[in-house]
């Protein structure tokens, strides 16, 4: 193979494999390694599972997850969709890879702009695999639906989801618009009339888990929920009776989505993996306000009416203290549940208050899995949580955080936040300080 054929990050992969690795060889041998369980909600607010104080949700299996870890109270995500996955995955700022607005969802070309992740990033779903670990993604992927830049092609070996922004949980169509249909396996495209949707793809996530029981493996489950359309699961459609809208709608899609994490967690248990299995939960923004009048043309390709309404009930989050949601830089758009559990390796039932972001994920779970990085990596803008997850002493590993999106962009330093946001009544760009003591 010659290699001047080859892309940078192929080429890089390929060193990997032969060794010496260009980016990271395992430590451990793969009888020791643990497994990796990424758990991704979708517009999980700030404050949102009983155990960050919300004491009107039922969300034990959440509660029970920070029982046997480690609950961190100031994490930071992103302000919306793309850009959050994008930093999950490789490690980095988004801008990095060009996710700078929407990606591209519809495979079949009809939404704009088709903006794509960079194939060329790194993901730690490639990482992991070149240490030997199986991957797979169940959900969602937002990342760029266009044919080579899709979970596949990004280091999962298995893969069951959609690849827009969100679907409907019973006809799999994205509701925006005219819509279109957006269910895959693999890059195939599949069609489950009136299937649950979340029952879908933790069904595929269980038998994964049954299928790897003697090899190291490496899953995300990326939820469609609590985002919009909130469509409860049958336990919960009559759930919380004495909650006002749109609490009552937001809280049956929080404990629908804790319901099926509970299933993940079960599984793990049964097949006598919970103990060796790092589990992470996170959200990938804050909750969602978004409302309107529902589907807004006929012959919709959902075969939903002209008004069917499918959003998030103009909100339902809880904030706390905090102001803000989904779209902002404020706290309650960036700030979100985040946890980590590995009952053989890491202090349990216990908070860390340092500063963390969802790019620390990659670095973290590379230590803690004994895969070194070496120097000539590619540049990441995490750093790894593993001394603050050991010691609650230990000090924050980020004095100044940058988060950008669109014309928009914050800079938080210290307790201070700059944010920098168009104004468009002024047709001009307004700047706002504000301090987080």
């Amino acid at each position: 193979m010659n290699p001047t054929a080859l892309s940078m990050k192929h080429l890089t992969l390929l060193l990997a494999l032969l060794g010496p690795a260009c980016f990271a060889h395992a430590a451990d041998t793969p009888a020791v390694r643990p497994n990796v369980v990424i758990l991704l909600t979708d517009d999980q607010g700030t404050l949102d599972a009983n155990c960050y104080g919300s004491a009107d949700l039922q969300t034990p299996h959440i509660d029970k997850l920070a029982a046997t870890g480690i609950r961190f109270t100031q994490a930071y995500a992103h302000s919306v969709c793309c850009p959050a996955r994008a930093a999950l995955f490789t490690g980095r700022h988004p801008r990095r890879g060009g996710i700078v607005h929407w990606t591209q969802g519809d495979r079949h070309g009809s939404d704009l702009p088709k903006i794509n992740m960079a194939a060329e990033e790194l993901t730690l779903a490639e990482v992991m695999k070149s240490a030997g670990y199986r991957t797979a993604l169940f959900g969602k992927w937002h990342l760029g639906a266009k044919p080579g830049h899709g979970p596949l092609d990004q280091g999962f070996e298995t893969y069951f989801g959609h690849l827009g922004g969100f679907i409907d949980n019973y006809r799999h169509h994205f509701l925006h618009s005219k819509g279109y249909h957006d269910l895959w396996e693999g890059n195939q495209e599949v069609f489950h009339p009136e299937e649950y949707y979340p029952d879908l793809m933790v069904e595929r996530a269980l038998n994964f888990i049954g299928s790897n029981k003697d090899a190291p493996f490496f899953m995300t489950v990326a939820f469609n929920l609590p985002h919009y359309p909130e469509q409860p699961g049958e336990r919960f459609k009559d759930a919380y009776p004495g909650l006002p809208m749109p609490r009552q709608s937001y809280a049956r899609v929080i404990s629908t989505v804790d319901e099926h994490i509970g299933r993940i967690l079960g599984q793990l248990e049964a097949s006598g993996l919970r103990e060796n299995t790092i589990v992470i939960l996170m959200s990938d923004n804050g909750h969602s306000v978004e409302t309107n009048a529902g589907i807004a043309v006929d012959d919709h390709s959902s075969g939903y009416p002209r008004g069917h309404y499918y959003l998030a009930h103009g909100g339902g989050g809880n904030t706390g203290k905090w102001i803000g949601h989904k779209g902002t830089f404020l706290e309650g758009g960036i700030r979100v549940p985040a946890i980590i559990s590995h009952p053989a390796k890491i202090p349990q039932g216990q908070t860390r208050g340092q500063i963390v972001t969802i790019m620390d994920w990659f670095p973290t779970v590379l230590e803690l899995c004994g895969i070194r990085q070496e120097p000539d990596a590619p540049k990441l803008d995490g750093r790894s949580m593993a001394r603050v997850i050991a010691d609650p002493g230990a000090a924050g590993t980020h004095e100044v955080l940058h988060f950008a999106w669109a014309n928009n962009w914050a800079v938080r330093r210290g307790d201070w936040k700059l944010i920098h946001q168009p104004d468009n009544k002024a047709k001009a760009m307004r700047l706002s300080l504000h301090n987080l003591a």
